[in-house]
């Protein structure tokens, strides 16, 4: 692809050194003026008889007039998050929602409620609300306001007043008749690209993903190896005097060999890993989007041709059919003005984190 080849075309008069193309693209895509800063931190275990769980606090300040006050903290489980996942979906489903990491994220690197996996968690549900704080729409959403300023009661309450039985019924029933409708046929051409291009990108993205696991699997088994290997350099000089400096010497060497290695593991883990991840979930909430425009295309399709045929009732379907358009055309303004700013900030992550990786990987190999 043309446009993701762009990601990686650097400019003749960009700076040699990584750490200077670092500074140079982190001062081009410096953040423009905030007035709502969100930190997640301070995890904190729980135990009950029924379930172990772990609360973040939330810490909010703003300059917003909107908010009561300029300072909130309240604390936060998984699941509250995922209820505002939930909700901003619900509320914007033509909008790209942030991803959330998932309930069991890097399963298999790591175990659940290990430090390592709290703290990952930790920085993923931060990376999360800081998201939705600069979205210049889900930035004003009322439930993302509650999520921040309510007390644990006050949002419990908050949950229940849910919609109804029959409104979640009539929503999966609207869902299931627009899903079954069959292909859109009225799709604008530039969602058709978008659909081609997340497919492709969707391919790209999750085979980066099992490339970079497998690579850190094999620094990981490099690393433990290494550990064994250089302590039986040590062990061997007590027996061999003739030879001890230069076994000491390979002992020390491999000893920082060791730490150059694990350095380097822990810049694929916190650079590259997360990014990789996080664009792997983006794809198909991505492509979760799409298909909610095609299905609201598709209900003004399906009333378009019912007009067609029936003559009578003309009025009625006219009025339905005006509220239609003006839906799907709230729905592709939404959508095309999130996809400039998702694609953007796709491109501008790829590229701080592979230039991470190379000037880690450069570190590692002057090591």
């Amino acid at each position: 692809d043309t446009s993701l080849a762009e990601v990686n075309s650097f400019s003749p008069s960009v700076p040699i050194s990584p750490s200077s193309m670092i500074n140079q693209y982190k001062f081009e895509d410096g953040p423009e003026l905030r007035d709502l800063f969100i930190t997640v931190d301070d995890p904190e275990s729980h135990i009950t008889a029924i379930e172990t769980f772990i609360t973040y606090r939330v810490v909010t300040k703003t300059t917003r007039g909107e908010f009561d006050s300029s300072e909130y903290e309240v604390r936060r489980r998984y699941q509250d998050f995922l209820w505002l996942k939930s909700k901003l979906e619900e509320a914007h489903p033509t909008l790209i929602i942030p991803p959330l990491p998932e309930k069991f994220i890097m399963k298999g690197m790591v175990e659940r409620f290990s430090d390592e996996f709290i703290e990952t968690r930790r920085k993923a549900l931060h990376k999360f609300l800081n998201r939705i704080a600069d979205h210049p729409t889900l930035t004003f959403n009322e439930d993302f306001k509650i999520f921040l300023t309510a007390q644990a009661w006050e949002l419990s309450s908050h949950k229940k007043q849910g919609p109804g039985l029959l409104s979640r019924m009539g929503q999966t029933v609207r869902a299931v008749a627009s899903s079954v409708r069959g292909a859109v046929k009225n799709r604008p051409e530039m969602f058709t690209e978008m659909n081609n291009y997340m497919e492709t990108f969707s391919q790209k993205i999750n085979l980066l993903d099992k490339i970079a696991h497998r690579i850190y699997k094999e620094e990981r088994d490099y690393f433990n190896e290494m550990k064994e290997y250089g302590p039986i350099h040590t062990l061997w000089s007590a027996s061999e005097e003739d030879i001890a400096d230069s076994l000491k010497g390979i002992a020390g060497c491999i000893d920082r060999c060791c730490k150059a290695t694990e350095k380097r593991m822990a810049g694929l883990s916190e650079h590259l890993l997360p990014i990789l991840h996080e664009y792997v979930l983006y794809s198909e909430i991505l492509m979760g989007v799409l298909k909610r425009r095609d299905q609201i295309q598709g209900e003004l399709d399906s009333k378009v041709d019912a007009l067609a045929n029936k003559k009578t009732e003309k009025d009625l379907f006219s009025e339905e059919i005006g509220k239609l358009e003006d839906k799907v055309e709230r729905a592709n303004n939404a959508l095309k003005a999130d996809w400039d700013r998702w694609k953007q900030n796709m491109q501008r992550d790829m590229r701080s984190s592979f230039t991470n990786v190379a000037e880690n990987n450069l570190r590692y190999y002057e090591e």
